[in-house]
């Protein structure tokens, strides 16, 4: 009986693969057994390595969500995708009686938009080959949550969370399954300035149950989780991997 929890011979595609929860998603996939095609505006030639260095299979290949057509239209150049991973995210902060509208379109675009997109050829793409496969969305807290001089932030990631229950209910027919897993406190370069200020830092910490910041790779053991065979009834859902932050 094979392992449900590997990914041997499956082709994974992740989006902002080159730092942070994107690499660590990238390193846990091949780590399953996926060759991994790490995607990203900056170059994600460290990533590749990384997951040479521990034995896996990964190429590199450049792609930004700026323009959301044409990087939808850039999976036409990658064969039998299994697995799709929309990882990549911006974030631009303002009181919102100050917002402008040029950075509610670019979080907009790249954040919601490029989602719905990629997704959208992902399941023709599927669709027609009749194999089925995985979407895993990057959501946030901030898909519960409303925040702080975050607008147009929130109201994407509300909407990705809105768009991975649609996704599950049209195509999971068509053995497509879509979830959203929602990070909390991660340390990565995202967080530094946070990890460094000890007020904040100590109201962060004394919120999460877990009772520390968490580690992109729990991030990563999530979304795995999601693409295996063992989660083949899991669709639909949006994840909270934040140690216990929204339960208190």
């Amino acid at each position: 009986m094979s392992d449900p929890f590997r990914l041997d011979s499956k082709r994974a595609f992740v989006t902002g693969a080159n730092t942070g929860i994107g690499q660590a998603i990238a390193l846990g996939l091949a780590a399953a057994g996926a060759h991994v095609i790490a995607a990203g505006r900056s170059s994600c030639a460290e990533t590749v390595t990384l997951i040479e260095q521990q034995g896996g299979s990964a190429e590199a290949f450049t792609l930004d969500l700026s323009d959301p057509a044409k990087a939808a239209d850039s999976l036409q150049a990658v064969d039998d995708l299994d697995i799709l991973v929309n990882n990549a995210g911006i974030i631009r902060r303002a009181d919102s009686v100050d917002y402008v509208e040029a950075d509610w379109d670019d979080v907009m675009d790249v954040n919601l938009k490029a989602i719905f997109m990629m997704c959208q050829a992902f399941a023709r793409a599927a669709i027609a080959r009749g194999k089925g496969g995985r979407i895993i969305n990057i959501a946030s807290l901030l898909s519960f949550q409303g925040g702080i001089r975050v607008p147009a932030y929130t109201a994407s990631k509300h909407g990705v969370a809105g768009l991975t229950k649609l996704f599950a209910n049209e195509w999971s027919a068509h053995n497509i399954n879509v979830n959203a897993v929602a990070p909390g406190y991660i340390a990565t370069n995202n967080t530094t300035a946070l990890r460094e200020d000890p007020q904040r830092s100590s109201e962060i910490l004394a919120r999460i149950p877990a009772g520390r910041w968490g580690d992109p790779s729990d991030i990563a053991g999530a979304v795995t989780f999601l693409c295996t065979p063992a989660s083949g009834y899991v669709t639909g859902t949006v994840l909270n991997v934040d140690g216990g932050w929204l339960a208190r």
